[in-house]
């Protein structure tokens, strides 16, 4: 908290009048920050579909959004990832909160690729949403760990080859 107000530049006292403790403060940080992802995966499905792009261009757009957020963000996404294994802590309930909301976007886009007949009517839409967050999160973990040289650019178009279907030996 004394680094807090350090680099805001207030008391100790304003930090806590406006974050009771600790725990308020991370509940805090991760509702804002994934309120900020899922709005820029909003943005980047309502882009693609002002610009008269599939549902899966969509995805697609989300992808590159999520790997931007994260390249920028990567305190917030480090804090998020620490704190999904942690299933004791007190703001557990406001982690499933707000990975639902990210997790509602990419499903509205999936729901729409379904009705559309684009993506099939089998698919489990609440998975498959999981799964592609999980991917652009998991690589992204790794670009940003093990791969610092890659692009973004370069790892997009590797999570893109995969939401095309584009991996096996016949894929283009």
């Amino acid at each position: 908290m004394d680094e807090i107000a350090d680099r805001a530049g207030v008391a100790k006292g304003t930090v806590y009048y406006n974050f009771a403790s600790k725990n308020v403060l991370y509940e805090e940080l991760l509702r804002d920050g994934i309120d900020l992802l899922a709005d820029s995966l909003r943005r980047a499905a309502d882009a693609t579909a002002a610009r008269g792009g599939t549902r899966v261009d969509a995805l697609d757009a989300m992808i590159r959004a999520g790997l931007d957020f994260i390249a920028c963000s990567p305190a917030l996404i480090q804090l998020y990832v620490a704190e999904l294994w942690r299933t004791n802590r007190t703001w557990r309930a406001t982690l499933t909160s707000v990975r639902g909301r990210a997790q509602a976007v990419v499903e509205d886009v999936l729901r729409d690729a379904v009705r559309t007949g684009e993506l099939s009517a089998e698919l489990d839409i609440p998975l498959t949403a999981s799964a592609l967050l999980g991917m652009v999160l998991v690589a992204a973990l790794d670009w940003q760990s093990f791969q610092p040289d890659r692009s973004v650019e370069d790892v997009h178009a590797a999570l893109s080859r995969l939401l095309q279907g584009r991996v096996g030996a016949g894929g283009s």
